[in-house]
C-alpha cells in the first residue's frame, strides 16, 4: 500500500456538518428574527404581560428599540443560512445580535418571554460553539452588489408594510404613491408625506425606515470595502504541477486535461502525486472528473478535498467521474453515486465509413465535400497568430448563447503556447459560396466555416473540447469535421478520440426498445421533452452516428436530498443558469478581478476565452 494512502476514515468525519446542531440553531435564529420583524411591523403583536415596564422607557427609547428590533430581526434572518452551515463568522454575529434583540424585546414589546428566548438561544450557542468552526466562503465584490439590490428591494417592500400597518391621521388613508414616497424618504432619514395619529407612532415608523436604510448602507459598505478573496483561479505554480501529473498519468482519464481550466481551484495530496480540481458554486464544492495523478495517491487527494469541504461547510460533489473514480470516491468517503450519462469514445484504428451502419454519415460527408468544403487537421502549435485569432473570433461569433458554458468538460481558452499540443480541425470554403462565403456576416473570418478543438488525452488520445460552425453554412459540416479528425488521428499518433457527452444515454436507448415498460417509456418521454432546451436526445443521436464505445460517467453526492441543490450548482457552473445580474462589458472590466480575465492572460496574444457552448460536451 502506498504511503500516501491513509487509513479509511469514518463517514461522519468525512461528511461536512454531520451534526444537526447548526441547522437547529439556524432555524431558531430565523424564527427569532422573524418574530422581531413582525413585532415591529405590526403593532398588534406588541403585547405582553409587562406593560407596566412602559413607564420606565421614554417614547424616544421605545422608538429606537423598535428600529433596533427590526434591524436585528433582518440581520438574524440573513445569518440563518450561514448558521445552518456552521459558519464561524455567523456565530460571532449571532452572539452579538441576540443580546440586542433581547433588550429590544423588553424596551419595545415589553415581552419578558421573547427576551428569555433570545437569551436562551445565546446560551445554547455559546454552549455549542464547537459546532461552528466552518471558515468563510471565497469573497468577491459581487456580494456587495447583490446585497445592495436585494436588501434595498426587501427593505422597500417591508417599509410599505410598516407604513400601511400603523394607523395614519384622521385626514384619511394615504394613497399608494404617498406611501412609496414616504418609504423612499424614510430610508434616507427624511420625513415623508404620510402623517400618523401621534408623534410616537411617527417616530416608530421613521426610526424603523431609517434603521433599514442604515442597514443597507453599512452592510453594502462592509461587503464592498472588506479585503476580497478573488474567485477561484488556477495559479501558475499549481498549473505547472498539474501538467506534470498529466504528463505521467494523463492517459487514464479523457477529462484530465480539463483540470487546467483557469477558474478552478486545486488541492493536492500530501505526497503531491495526485490532486482534485474543484470550484465552489452556491456552497457546493464541485470536483470535475477523476482526481489527477497516480491512482494509488487518489485517496490522499480525496481526503484533503473532503477536509477542505468540511472546514468550509461546503457540500461535496463530483461531476463526470469514471467508474473507477466513482468506486474510489464512494469507498473513501461514504458518498453515493448516480450514473449521469455516457461518453462517446471512438477507436481510430477501427473507424471506417464503410458498411450499412455508416451509410448516412458517408452520404452526408460526400455531399458536403462536393459542395466545396475542405478540412485541415493540425496541432495548435502549427498555427500562426493570425490563424489562432481567426479561430478565437469564429468561436465567439458562432457561440449559440451569450452565456459562457462549460466546467467539467471544457477548457475555456484557445491558442496559448502551453496548449500547443491540442488539435484544431477547421473547415474552409472558397469565398464564392454566396452567403456562407461571407463568414455568416463576419468577413474577418475569411473562408473559415467551422472549428473543432481537441485537448490531449495522454500521449495517444484526444478529447473534444469545442465544436462550432457558421450557422449559415451547409448542414453536415460537423460530421465532416469529426470524420476528418478521425481519419487524420493515426498520423498524429492518436488512437482514441472522446466525442460529446450524452446525458442519460442508457435511459434513452432502453426506453425506445421493443418491450420497454411504462416506467422506462415515461422516463424517456420526459428526457425527450427536456431535449427542447438541453439537447439531450439530439446529442445522443449525433454521437451514435459514429458507432462509438459508450463509457459511463457518474455523479457522486452525499445524499439524495442534496441532489436538487447540487443540480442547481452544476447548472450554474455549466452556464445553463445565471444568477448574477447582467452588466455591460464596460462595467464588468472595472470590477475587481475581471480586468485580467477579460483582457489577457499569461501568454501573449491571448484573447478572452470562447466557451464551449455549442459543443455541449457538458455534464448538464
Amino acid at each position: 500500500m502506498s504511503a500516501d494512502r491513509p487509513r479509511p476514515l469514518p463517514h461522519s468525519r468525512l461528511l461536512p456538518n454531520a451534526s444537526s446542531v447548526p441547522k437547529i440553531f439556524g432555524t431558531a435564529a430565523a424564527l427569532i428574527g422573524l418574530l422581531d420583524v413582525v413585532s415591529t411591523v405590526f403593532p398588534a403583536f406588541r403585547t405582553g404581560r409587562m406593560h407596566q415596564l412602559a413607564v420606565f422607557f421614554p417614547g424616544t427609547v421605545s422608538s429606537l428599540a423598535a428600529a433596533a428590533s427590526l434591524v436585528t430581526g433582518v440581520l438574524l434572518l440573513m445569518l440563518a443560512h450561514a448558521l445552518k452551515r456552521g459558519k464561524q463568522r455567523a456565530w460571532w454575529a449571532a452572539v452579538l445580535l441576540l443580546p440586542v434583540g433581547a433588550a429590544t424585546q423588553l424596551a419595545y414589546r415589553h415581552s419578558l418571554c421573547g427576551a428569555l428566548v433570545s437569551l436562551a438561544l445565546l446560551a445554547l450557542l455559546i454552549r455549542h460553539r464547537g459546532q461552528f468552526t466552518a471558515l468563510s466562503d471565497p469573497q468577491t465584490r459581487w456580494r456587495a452588489l447583490f446585497n445592495l439590490v436585494g436588501l434595498t428591494a426587501a427593505s422597500f417592500c417591508l417599509g410599505l408594510v410598516i407604513t400601511s400597518a400603523h394607523p395614519a391621521s384622521e385626514q384619511g388613508a394615504p394613497g399608494f404613491t404617498d406611501r412609496c414616497q414616504h418609504v423612499l424618504f424614510g430610508l434616507f432619514g427624511f420625513q415623508g408625506p404620510v402623517h400618523y395619529t401621534n408623534d410616537r407612532v411617527s417616530d416608530v415608523v421613521g426610526f424603523s425606515l431609517g434603521g433599514l436604510g442604515l442597514l443597507i448602507a453599512c452592510s453594502t459598505a462592509y461587503l464592498l470595502l472588506r479585503p476580497a478573496q478573488p474567485a477561484a483561479e488556477l495559479g501558475e505554480a499549481d498549473e505547472a504541477r498539474l501538467r506534470g501529473l498529466l504528463a505521467r498519468h494523463g492517459e487514464r482519464d479523457s477529462l484530465g486535461h480539463f483540470a487546467l481550466r483557469r477558474d478552478k481551484s486545486v488541492v493536492f495530496s500530501t505526497s503531491g502525486k495526485a490532486a482534485v480540481c474543484y470550484r465552489v458554486v452556491s456552497g457546493v464544492a464541485l470536483a470535475g472528473g477523476d482526481p489527477v495523478g497516480d491512482v494509488e495517491a487518489w485517496p490522499g487527494a480525496i481526503s484533503a478535498f473532503m477536509d477542505l469541504a468540511r472546514a468550509h461547510a461546503w457540500l461535496p460533489a463530483v461531476v463526470g467521474c469514471s467508474e473507477t473514480g466513482g468506486e474510489v470516491w464512494t469507498r473513501e468517503t461514504g458518498l453515493d453515486a448516480l450514473e449521469l450519462g455516457d461518453e462517446a469514445v471512438v477507436d481510430t484504428a477501427a473507424f471506417t465509413l464503410d458498411g450499412r451502419a455508416m451509410r448516412n454519415v458517408r452520404q452526408m460527408v460526400g455531399r458536403i465535400e462536393r459542395s466545396g468544403y475542405t478540412c485541415r487537421v493540425r496541432r495548435v502549435s502549427e498555427l500562426d497568430e493570425d490563424e489562432r485569432q481567426r479561430v478565437r473570433l469564429a468561436a465567439d461569433a458562432w457561440r449559440g448563447t451569450d452565456t459562457e458554458r462549460g466546467f467539467s468538460m471544457a477548457l475555456g481558452r484557445f491558442g496559448e503556447a502551453a496548449d500547443g499540443d491540442c488539435v484544431v480541425v477547421t473547415a474552409h470554403k472558397a469565398p464564392d459560396g454566396g452567403e456562407a462565403g461571407q463568414g455568416g456576416g463576419h468577413p474577418e473570418l475569411g473562408d473559415l466555416r467551422a472549428v473543432l478543438h481537441f485537448v490531449p488525452w495522454g500521449p495517444h488520445g484526444m478529447s473534444l473540447e469545442l465544436m462550432r460552425r457558421d450557422r449559415a453554412a451547409d448542414p453536415g459540416l460537423n460530421e465532416l469535421l469529426i470524420v476528418a479528425a478521425l481519419r487524420q488521428a493515426p498520423s498524429l499518433g492518436v488512437r482514441r478520440v472522446s466525442l460529446n457527452f450524452a446525458m442519460f444515454r442508457s435511459a434513452l436507448a432502453r426506453g425506445e426498445r421493443l418491450g420497454a415498460g411504462p416506467v422506462l417509456r415515461g422516463w424517456r418521454g420526459l428526457l425527450v421533452f427536456l431535449s427542447r432546451w438541453f439537447q439531450i436526445e439530439s446529442l445522443y443521436r449525433f454521437n451514435a452516428k459514429f458507432q462509438p464505445e459508450w463509457v459511463p460517467r457518474f455523479l457522486v453526492f452525499p445524499n439524495s436530498r442534496d441532489l436538487p441543490r447540487i443540480g442547481l450548482a452544476i447548472m450554474q457552473a455549466e452556464g445553463f443558469v445565471t444568477l448574477a445580474l447582467p452588466l455591460p462589458a464596460a462595467l464588468q472590466r472595472l470590477l475587481p478581478g475581471r480586468a485580467r480575465r477579460a483582457g489577457g492572460s499569461r501568454q501573449p496574444g491571448y484573447a478572452a476565452p470562447a466557451p464551449a457552448g455549442t459543443r455541449q460536451k457538458a455534464a448538464v
